[in-house]
């Protein structure tokens, strides 16, 4: 039992170890979205 027990925490450990260099090593694209936002001229001081 106290074998089954090791391996079982050593395969959550690796699983979680992959997770993170997985994550950290995946090159997720930036969202890109156009804005276009009109200010109206009353908010500039001439």
């Amino acid at each position: 039992m106290k074998n089954l027990t090791r391996i079982v925490v050593i395969i959550i450990i690796a699983l979680v170890v992959g997770t993170g260099v997985f994550l950290t090593t995946w090159d997720i694209p930036a969202p890109v979205s156009h804005v276009e936002k009109v200010i109206p001229n009353d908010r500039f001081q001439k």
